[in-house]
C-alpha cells in the first residue's frame, strides 16, 4: 500500500515535538503510514455514523473536530484521499470533514511524535528513528 501523505509535513510535526533531536526519514515514513491507517479507520467509522443518520456525506461532526483547523501542517488533499481509502465511492467527504480529519490526525501525530522523542532520549540517541514510532505502538497498543 502506498502512503498518500507526503513525508515533509509529517517530518515537520515530528521536529516540532522533538526539540533539539534530529529526525530520520524512516521515522517520518513510519509515522505517515500510521497516520494513514488511523485516518482510514476513522473515515470508516464516520461513514457508519453517516449511514446511521441517513446521509451520504461525511461531516466534521462525524470526526468530532468541528471548528479545529487553525495552523494545520497536514495538507488537505492527501487527507481527503486517506478518508476515501476504505469507504465506498457513494460517500462524499465535505470540506469541513476533510479539515476536521486533518486536525484529528495532526493531534494524533503530535501525540505519537512527542512520545517517540521521549523514547529516543531514553535510548540516549540524538535522532528519532522509526523504531521509536513503532515502540510507541508496542507500548500503547490501544492507540493502534
Amino acid at each position: 500500500m502506498s502512503v498518500e501523505l507526503p513525508f515533509a509535513p509529517v517530518d515537520a510535526i515530528i521536529r516540532r515535538n522533538a526539540d533539539e533531536l534530529r529526525v530520520s526519514a524512516d521515522a517520518a515514513e513510519a509515522l505517515a503510514r500510521r497516520i494513514q491507517d488511523h485516518g482510514a479507520r476513522l473515515a470508516v467509522e464516520a461513514a457508519e455514523r453517516a449511514t446511521d443518520d441517513g446521509r451520504k456525506t461525511l461531516m466534521a461532526a462525524d470526526f468530532g473536530a468541528e471548528g479545529r483547523k487553525v495552523g494545520l501542517e497536514l495538507p488537505i488533499a492527501p487527507v481527503d484521499r486517506i478518508a476515501r481509502l476504505d469507504i465506498d465511492d457513494r460517500y462524499r467527504v465535505s470540506m469541513d470533514a476533510r479539515v476536521a480529519l486533518a486536525a484529528v490526525l495532526e493531534q494524533y501525530a503530535d501525540d505519537v511524535a512527542a512520545a517517540a522523542a521521549v523514547l529516543a532520549r531514553h535510548a540516549d540517541r540524538r535522532t528519532v528513528v522509526a523504531a521509536d514510532v513503532e515502540a510507541y505502538f508496542e507500548l500503547i497498543p490501544h492507540f493502534e
